[in-house]
């Protein structure tokens, strides 16, 4: 059976993902996904009228299953600084993601010839995880809003390196699957999150 309505828009947008990861967006052409999803182009344009509210549609669904299996800080511990740590954590775990990366590395290359976009991919994965992180730090430990926020974006920033890097330059492995919660403790260095944790909040 034909796929139509919310499931034709969720199956395209699930085949732009992956031809975007694959060739870039200047070279994936609304023609090759209308042909990968096998659906007429008529149809693709119903959905998405230009190749740039395509690759929007695209972020966002990222950003909704980035934050689905991020999940929120008290959701890892019921102590407020080692639920920071394992938020920080999970997030340096998902970034080992092929998807994560390969999409990362997709907006650093069109980041001059379309910024929004970019920006946009930027907002999804960084400035809303430190977000979910300040809202935490400023409910669970009573810091003020803007204590909260620098807090988190340098907390996000010191979790990230030096792993992100060496993932970007293809120094360090990507997965194909998503990585599980359940081997957190196993892949991340915690105890250097903690640290890292402790000189921030003693500092703010």
């Amino acid at each position: 059976m034909a796929r139509r309505g919310e499931a034709l828009r969720e199956h395209i947008l699930d085949t732009a993902k992956l031809a975007f990861l694959e060739a870039g967006f200047e070279r994936t052409s609304m023609d090759t996904i209308a042909a990968r999803a096998e659906t007429s182009k008529r149809s693709l344009y119903a959905h998405f009228p230009t190749k740039d509210a395509l690759f929007l549609a695209v972020i966002e669904r990222i950003r909704a299953l980035f934050g689905e299996r991020m999940r929120t800080p008290a959701h890892y511990s019921g102590q407020p600084l080692e639920a920071a740590a394992r938020y920080c954590g999970r997030f340096v775990q998902l970034l080992r993601w092929s998807s994560v990366t390969r999409m990362l590395r997709l907006g650093i290359a069109e980041a001059e010839r379309l910024p929004d976009l970019a920006a946009g991919l930027h907002d999804v994965l960084f400035r809303a995880t430190a977000d979910a992180l300040a809202s935490h730090l400023e409910t669970a430990l009573g810091l003020t809003r803007d204590e909260a926020g620098a807090a988190a974006s340098e907390l996000i920033g010191l979790a990230a390196y030096p792993a992100l890097p060496r993932l970007l330059f293809g120094v360090e492995p990507l997965t194909d699957e998503v990585p599980a919660e359940t081997s957190l403790a196993a892949d991340i260095d915690l105890e250097r999150i903690r640290r890292h944790l402790r000189t921030v909040l003693g500092a703010s």
